[in-house]
């Protein structure tokens, strides 16, 4: 039975991303201040964690510069205790080097790591719009129709072993399909992952399984079977089901990740103004299911963080 208070969920909230491009919002922040400023308006209004890619701030290309991920963390943390979760998905177009070199720099507590090689098709998206603020856009989101996003074996061997072991960093493992999760469980026999581990049931990405609530509970019973007692999950669910399922997802015990990331709409056919207007919604769903969200530290004990006095950026 949950306490009185009820049970701390934790959100997290992917600010910027590499999916989304100019053009598809106004709200969609850019520059190293544009995210850092959305980042902390988010923490405030209940994330806990915070999910941080950078772009080039002239034309929002997404970008691997360790100095503009330094740049917004500086920033984040001069106004807020979240925690700070660094990309290691970057985006398809960048090598793995490319991918790691601001968390190799960071040593955060917190990474992303996509759990397998897939197809990441983006280029739907194209076909919504007719003019486009900058000229990558178009080509960026085609190109997935012949390049997949790779993460082998050996390249999470290379990322676990890089920023977590010695380093103390924690994963997000985000796994869009089944297959993923089996590989969850692989690194967790092998000594690679140790509990507690967070798992984020992605859905809803074209190449990966499908935003339907069969699809969740699908992946929370494979989870189940295969991870036991060891893992804590959270529902990223892409687009417009990313409330609905997340919601779901709290219901069935776990977490949520919502922000601009994942989904530009707040509601249907209206662009969320910010990533705060996105976390304050779910907020007021899991404090009406009779929950609480987690506060930063919360979540770092929950999910055994090393702290923010051990990161080296």
């Amino acid at each position: 039975m949950s306490p009185p208070n009820g049970r701390p969920v934790i959100i997290t909230c992917a600010v910027t991303g590499s999916i989304h491009t100019p053009t598809m919002s106004p709200y969609l922040p850019v520059t190293p201040q544009q995210i850092a400023d959305q980042a902390v308006e988010a923490a405030q209004a209940g994330a806990a964690i915070l999910h941080l890619h950078a772009r080039d701030p002239q034309t929002g290309f997404p970008s691997a510069d360790p100095a503009l991920f330094q740049e917004i963390l500086h920033r984040i943390r001069e106004r807020s205790d979240a925690v700070l979760n660094i990309s290691t998905g970057g985006s398809s177009r960048m090598t793995l080097d490319e991918r790691l070199a601001a968390p190799r720099r960071i040593q955060p507590e917190m990474c992303s790591l996509n759990m397998g090689s897939m197809n990441f098709g983006l280029f739907p998206l194209a076909e919504r719009y007719d003019s486009w603020k900058h000229n990558w856009e178009r080509d960026f989101l085609e190109a997935t129709r012949s390049v997949i996003f790779k993460n082998s074996f050996s390249d999470i061997e290379t990322i676990l072993g890089d920023l977590g072991g010695a380093s103390g960093g924690r994963f997000e493992l985000e796994c869009y399909d089944v297959g993923h999760l089996q590989t969850v469980a692989f690194y967790l026999r092998k000594g690679l992952l140790k509990a507690p581990i967070f798992v984020q049931f992605v859905l809803g990405v074209l190449g990966g399984i499908d935003a339907a609530p069969e699809q969740l509970l699908h992946m929370k019973a494979t989870a189940d079977r295969l991870l036991g007692a060891d893992y804590q999950f959270s529902v990223l669910a892409a687009g417009r089901q990313q409330i609905p399922l997340g919601t779901m997802g709290v219901i069935l015990g776990g977490h949520v990740r919502v922000g601009l990331e994942d989904n530009l709409t707040i509601a249907r056919g209206r662009l969320a103004s910010s990533n705060a207007e996105q976390v304050a919604k779910i907020r007021r769903i899991v404090e009406e299911l009779g929950h609480r969200v987690a506060t930063p530290d919360e979540a770092r004990a929950q999910l055994a963080l090393k702290g923010s006095a051990q990161v080296a950026g």
